[in-house]
């Protein structure tokens, strides 16, 4: 302990007065700056909530589980909208299988907008064929697909070619021919 030092006080009596050094002083002076300030209470002890769920599953299936990969895409192309995209991308790649061979070197689908098909043919004798088909075309094609995704095919024939050429040209009808 450090040696006490003896002095007065403002009324001349003597006090012994501890050493200034040390511990004491640090008490001291902790003791003025807390003295206007109460002391600091406790934080309430929290309780831990508990998951709502448990974080692994029991024995039955569960969401949570591993999926098949296929099971998780086809959730996904049906959240998503994607349904009526992936059959029409499917009926364009699998074009010459749904409709046959020979059909399909003379038929090409083109576009598809809301429902609608249209083939491109080659020629006007195979316009009309594929015309007086459509019908049973739509049938197969949603039964291969698994989907009402065609509800009705719109057939053009080939694309005649273009006689104005140049700046000049004479009006009128032009030459007239069977292109196809």
């Amino acid at each position: 302990m450090p040696p006490e030092t003896t002095g007065s006080d403002e009324s001349g009596e003597p006090t012994s007065v501890p050493d200034p050094d040390g511990l004491d002083l640090a008490r001291r002076i902790a003791r003025q700056v807390n003295a206007g300030t109460p002391a600091p209470q406790p934080a309430p002890r929290r309780r831990r909530r508990r998951p709502a769920e448990p974080l692994s599953s029991g024995a039955r299936p569960d969401d949570r589980d591993p999926q098949p990969i296929g099971n998780v895409l086809r959730r996904m192309v049906e959240e998503r909208g994607w349904r009526t995209d992936l059959d029409v991308h499917a009926l364009m790649a699998r074009w010459p299988d749904l409709i046959g061979p020979s059909n399909a070197a003379h038929c090409r689908p083109e576009a598809y907008e809301d429902g609608v098909l249209t083939v491109r043919t080659s020629s006007t004798a195979w316009a009309v064929q594929m015309r007086g088909i459509a019908p049973a075309v739509i049938t197969r094609l949603n039964q291969q697909l698994g989907s009402e995704v065609v509800r009705r095919i719109l057939v053009k024939g080939p694309d005649a070619p273009s006689w104005s050429h140049g700046r000049l040209r004479v009006k009128g009808r032009g030459p007239r021919d069977t292109y196809g």
